[in-house]
């Protein structure tokens, strides 16, 4: 736990003793279904990946439980980081496609 002025870690990966790499949960502080959701969606696109789901742990918490199971000897990090790095693709595609119409005419909204 963090005390004051520690800053408490964005991401705990959480792994049963004697599992392997590619059956792993991550904890992600400060988050909840609007990164969930869609990352879970991304990663699911990968043909390795068996498994990938979140929960929420409490409404008053905001934090969620991420699980990724993969195959074939896979790493359960490489897809959580080809699925972050692939929702940050689309994400600055919606903003820069928003922000090009928005130029074009300002009183688009």
């Amino acid at each position: 736990m963090a005390g004051e002025g520690e800053k408490k870690p964005v991401l705990e990966v959480v792994q049963a003793d004697g599992a392997d790499e590619g059956c792993v949960t991550f904890v992600m502080h400060d988050e909840d279904h609007t990164l969930g959701n869609s990352l879970r969606y991304m990663i699911m696109k990968t043909v390795d990946v068996e498994f990938c789901g979140y929960t929420i742990t409490h409404p008053s918490e905001s934090k969620i439980n991420f699980r990724i199971q993969t195959r074939g000897g896979l790493p359960a990090t490489e897809p959580l980081r080809r699925g972050l790095n692939e929702l940050t693709d689309v994400c600055q595609h919606v903003l820069n496609t928003f922000q090009v119409r928005h130029h074009k005419n300002p009183w688009f909204v």
